[in-house]
């Protein structure tokens, strides 16, 4: 018997300075989400940073926890921040504050920068 295909969904999000993109992706015995900006995504814990500093990208990474784990884009906005690149930091994003905080910067930087 076949495994059954792993789902993705995404949505607009509207957030005080703009919209983004909110993605989930769920497959047997895993998931994973982000918020995907004109500037550049806050996601969760799957996420690497070293590659994306290499290519000067913008993420900002949210870690869930086993018994509390990041599932959908919205269980983002509370998060906090536990890493970042250094393109990221340009926007004014730190570690600390909340996904939520993290996107509102990526999306003023994002106008500032289109």
């Amino acid at each position: 018997m076949n495994a059954p295909l792993p789902t993705t969904t995404h949505r607009d999000l509207t957030f005080d300075n703009g919209s983004a993109i909110g993605l989930a992706h769920r497959w047997q015995g895993g998931q994973y989400c982000s918020i995907l900006t004109a500037y550049g995504i806050v996601g969760c814990g799957i996420y690497d940073i070293e590659t994306p500093t290499e290519f000067g990208q913008a993420i900002a990474i949210a870690r869930g926890t086993p018994s509390r784990p990041l599932c959908e884009p919205e269980d983002l906005f509370e998060a906090r921040i536990v890493d970042l690149t250094p393109k990221a930091a340009e926007a004014g994003i730190t570690i600390g504050m909340t996904g939520r905080e993290a996107v509102e910067r990526m999306l003023i930087a994002g106008r500032k920068s289109g």
